[in-house]
């Protein structure tokens, strides 16, 4: 419409003032250079680019200066960008929310550990990835732990993740050494998608053994801080990542003695486009050597100190767990005792009077020791008819259970079966099973097979 030519600006175009135009028609004036300002939404509900450029006009031999305001319609253009940025949020939105789901909601609670977890999606731009972590209690009083890291991003790379996480908890109820389940899970890997390569690190704590085995296929190192704060990497043996095939993975171990703290984690917490990954992973043994507390607040405080921020660029999974130094009265709730097992007509009645005497001094009620008993007397007696030397028995109580454990050198696994009425053999892992809270039975490193049953003790 018409325009009152030499009335200010403000007044003769309102429009423009709706559209916060002034203070840059200001700067173009007093400048004398163009300014643009991108897609803003007029009034009217359209979208429009508006390109400002000064002009001289003359007069009276001088030189006015103004300025050219050129709107151009991009409506089209901006509501393609808004839907597909409302697409990219959805689809980021599924992909969190399929990944967290599929993470452990709860973690379980081993007797010996006290573990915590943390996971921090990629910022708002990044798709997120494929980290996982899970902590699985396989009985006998050891615990599995595990961390991995699948290549790539968004739906398909959560989808993996699952699939991978979910048969890392089927392996581990086959209570296998560390580098046997990478092996099966390499052959999976393949299986599910052949260009989808993953990185892993399977661990398997003996409260027994005070340390920790594992096995890495192509993961970063474990660390593990003492009660000094000395901080050791657990650097070998790594395979190469989950996917790759033809490859045997082997087994290490590093001391997780009483007071130390380990931490598994993925590459987003270390990994900068700026530096060099070993710089890293240098900076997270620092921050884990002054570190103290829970293992929540040790996550807590790596995430911190390693600059992980909400918009951050790769996804963050981290697994803290300690042994903790258990002291007084706290240390009477966990207790360990071994016979060794000499063949012959005498080792059962040596073993029962043993497991009697030990289970009367830590002062169980009636009905568990004579169920302990029992226990022992079946796997003892399993041990010696069907195992070879040299053979031991070891009882443990924790805070919440019983464990009986017998090992021998014969690697045959036995099995529960129907005995016929005419059987003469065949019921002694039938008894166990009925009577125990949870039995099994593992192969042993170095040859031999370890059998085990557990009771849960009453709560106080």
């Amino acid at each position: 419409g018409p325009r009152p030519l030499g009335e200010r600006a403000r007044e003769a175009l309102p429009e423009l003032a709706e559209l916060g135009l002034f203070p840059l028609l200001d700067q173009v004036q007093r400048s004398g250079r163009p300014r643009t300002l991108k897609s803003r939404k007029a009034p009217d509900g359209r979208s429009y680019t508006f390109t400002c450029t000064p002009v001289t006009e003359p007069h009276d031999g001088d030189g006015d200066r103004g300025v050219l305001v050129f709107a151009t319609d991009v409506t089209d253009h901006a509501e393609a960008a808004a839907r597909l940025r409302a697409s990219e949020r959805r689809q980021r939105e599924t992909a969190v929310t399929l990944q967290r789901s599929l993470l452990p909601q709860e973690l379980e609670e081993p007797d010996d550990l006290r573990v915590a977890a943390t996971y921090h999606p990629g910022g708002t731009e990044a798709a997120v990835g494929g980290d996982w972590y899970d902590v699985i209690t396989l009985g006998g009083g050891r615990t599995a732990l595990v961390i991995g890291d699948v290549m790539g991003r968004g739906v398909r790379a959560a989808a993996v993740m699952g699939q991978l996480r979910t048969a890392v908890r089927a392996y581990a109820r086959l209570d296998l050494p560390p580098h046997e389940v990478l092996q099966l899970l390499d052959g999976l890997a393949t299986e599910i998608d052949a260009n989808q390569i993953a990185t892993c690190v399977y661990a398997i704590h003996d409260p027994n053994e005070g340390r920790l085995v594992y096995a890495s296929a192509g993961h970063l190192p474990i660390l593990v801080r003492d009660h000094e704060g000395t901080v050791q990497r657990a650097d070998e043996p790594t395979g190469p990542p989950l996917g790759t095939g033809g490859w045997i993975h082997t087994s290490g171990s590093i001391a997780l003695a009483p007071g130390s703290t380990a931490v598994l984690y993925t590459d987003g917490l270390v990994e900068r486009r700026d530096e060099d990954l070993d710089e890293g992973i240098a900076a997270l043994e620092r921050a884990l050597s002054g570190a103290t507390g829970s293992p929540q607040v040790i996550c807590d405080r790596l995430v911190r100190s390693s600059g992980v921020t909400p918009d951050h660029d790769d996804d963050v999974a981290v697994l803290v767990l300690q042994h903790p130094a258990r002291k007084g009265a706290e240390a009477e709730r966990f207790r360990n005792a071994a016979l060794e097992l000499l063949g012959g007509v005498e080792a059962a009645p040596r073993a029962r009077a043993f497991a009697s005497g030990v289970l009367t001094s830590w002062r169980f009620p009636t009905d568990l020791h004579d169920l302990g008993v029992l226990a022992t007397s079946e796997l003892v007696a399993n041990s010696l008819q069907h195992g070879t030397p040299p053979m031991r028995l070891r009882l443990r109580r924790t805070d919440r259970r019983l464990i009986i454990e017998v090992t021998d050198g014969d690697d045959h696994l036995p099995r529960r079966r129907r005995a016929e009425p005419g059987d003469e053999s065949g019921r002694g892992i039938a008894i166990v099973a009925t009577i125990a809270s949870n039995w099994g039975s593992r192969r042993t490193p170095g040859g031999g097979k370890a059998v085990w049953c557990e009771f849960l003790l009453p709560k106080p």
